[in-house]
């Protein structure tokens, strides 16, 4: 067995930990709740190993970088950084509702990344512009932001199925299952796109930094940079939005929604669809 192998659990960890906390949404079952986040932290741990026998793996073939390089490999941390940061609020705010619009992030990174026939999942030998001590940091900063990205929209898609449930007929079933307040719902949306706009900001200060030592520019217009600008300003417009015109409920739910969709293009478009200094992601 190798690292991919072992990755490939972490898959189906993270879709039986989807299944319970649906499970838990529908039914309202507390026990399901804790099974449901028992196997979320056992997805981490294998997601952890995982990564870090690659890591090791790296090390073997006499290569020796840590695992953040490809769409494989970043895909695997973008798993991993959901799941962590959706513990660390389940945590904080004593609920296991928001899991059934959370985790589906983590497993279908894992699925895509464990599934997908696109890219090589083999160790190879880093382009020269890979090989800084910049790397972990730039990648790093962008995903934990990305995870937070990924939260704000689903739980701004349990927002607007909440406003449009309740509209419809007050308390149905399906909104008592998700039992967190509107108000509280709003609050943690915005909280994680702030978070998250933090972190990608970080993550394209250190990628200019990078950019400039592998390239000898800070900034060149490449097709990632400029998405990640115009993913950067989305956020910076909806929190703006926020302080001066008192954007809240469903205009920040739908502003979440919005710019995942610009970090998902972003992220996957960019590799796939544009040529560019990034095309190595794909």
């Amino acid at each position: 067995m190798n690292s991919v192998q072992f990755l490939g659990y972490a898959t189906f960890i993270y879709l039986a930990a989807t299944f319970l906390y649906v499970a838990l949404a529908i039914f309202r079952i507390e026990r399901l709740g804790l099974f449901a986040t028992i196997f979320t932290i056992i997805g981490v741990l294998v997601n952890s190993i995982g990564i870090g026998w690659r890591w090791v793996e790296s090390y073997q073939l006499g290569i020796g970088y840590i695992p953040l390089t490809n769409m494989y490999e970043s895909l695997v941390f973008f798993a991993w950084s959901i799941a962590i940061v959706y513990l660390v609020i389940e945590y904080i705010y004593k609920t296991k509702f928001f899991g059934s619009y959370v985790v589906p992030f983590a497993f279908l990174a894992m699925a895509y990344a464990t599934f997908s026939a696109e890219f090589s999942k083999d160790i190879k030998p880093l382009l020269p512009a890979l090989q800084s001590n910049w790397l972990a940091a730039h990648v790093i900063t962008c995903f934990i932001g990305y995870a937070a990205f990924a939260i704000a929209c689903g739980l701004g898609i349990l927002y607007l199925i909440r406003i449009n449930s309740e509209g419809k007929g007050g308390e149905s079933r399906a909104s008592e299952a998700t039992k967190p307040k509107l108000e509280q719902l709003d609050i943690i949306i915005y909280k994680m796109i702030i978070f998250g706009f933090l972190w990608l900001t970080a993550g394209i200060i250190t990628g200019a930094v990078w950019a400039n030592s592998a390239w000898g520019t800070y900034w060149s217009w490449d097709p990632k940079e400029t998405w990640s600008l115009i993913t950067w300003f989305i956020y910076a417009l909806a929190l703006h939005a926020r302080y001066t015109r008192g954007w809240d409920g469903a205009r920040m739910a739908w502003a979440a929604l919005v710019g995942f969709l610009s970090v998902v293009f972003t992220y996957y478009g960019v590799n796939f669809l544009l040529s560019g200094l990034h095309s190595y992601g794909g």
